[in-house]
């Protein structure tokens, strides 16, 4: 089904989604929020700019974005694909629990914060381009990849990487670690993406956005992880 959906109120743009029986694409998307969210099924392809909450409490749906989108995508979603042909807001993944999120382009800040992973429900964001500060603040689980394309030679993240991080990685696709990171977060240098759900992402994301995977499986990588010496829970104070 194909819904026009320029000078459509959000409320009513949803109503239409969830009412209809079959895959959904949007065309004429201005800004219109919480598209997708809870869905469990159904595949939708939206072309233009959606608003904040994209996919929110997504539960197994598969969005595709052929464009930017706002912020707080992907919030607390628990399954499916968000797959995003440009870049991405403020705390896109926010409090994630599982599926996936693949952004070709940039994230803007807080990306990842407060993800979090039980048993087999693994979260991972991967982003093609930079991330802003406090990527994975108070990060407790799953994956966060930063592939860094880009030839203007800024730092693949902002400030603040991994503040509060007590779970989970973040891969940082860069030769050289320029960011500085808090005492809770330590860094390991890697040939390559390291594990294999490392791995499997980062070729996923190729896929995706018809990359070629190569320089991306041979590149250098830094993995941080929360600092066993130095734990975010030193940080509280005992009752």
């Amino acid at each position: 089904m194909k819904i026009d959906a320029n000078g459509m109120h959000y409320a009513a743009l949803n109503a239409a989604v969830r009412q209809c029986g079959e895959d959904v694409e949007i065309f004429g998307c201005v800004g219109q929020r919480y598209l997708g969210a809870g869905l469990a099924e159904k595949k939708i392809v939206i072309h233009g700019t959606p608003g904040n909450a994209l996919g929110a409490y997504l539960n197994g749906a598969e969005i595709r974005v052929e464009g930017n989108v706002q912020e707080a995508t992907g919030d607390t979603m628990n399954g499916g694909v968000i797959e995003v042909h440009g870049s991405a807001g403020d705390a896109t993944g926010y409090a994630m629990r599982g599926g996936k999120i693949f952004i070709e382009g940039d994230v803007g800040y807080r990306c990842g914060i407060h993800m979090k992973a039980y048993l087999h429900h693994r979260p991972a964001i991967v982003i093609g381009g930079r991330a802003g500060s406090f990527l994975g603040e108070y990060q407790a689980g799953g994956t966060i990849i930063v592939l860094g394309g880009n030839t203007d030679k800024k730092p693949v993240v902002g400030n603040f990487c991994g503040t509060g991080m007590h779970g989970g990685e973040i891969l940082l696709c860069c030769d050289a670690l320029d960011a500085a990171l808090p005492a809770q977060v330590k860094a390991e240098r890697l040939q390559g993406p390291g594990s294999e759900e490392a791995v499997s992402l980062v070729r996923e994301w190729c896929v995706r956005f018809g990359k070629d995977e190569a320089p991306y499986l041979r590149a250098v990588y830094h993995r941080l992880t929360p600092n066993a010496e130095n734990p975010y829970r030193q940080m509280y104070t005992p009752n």
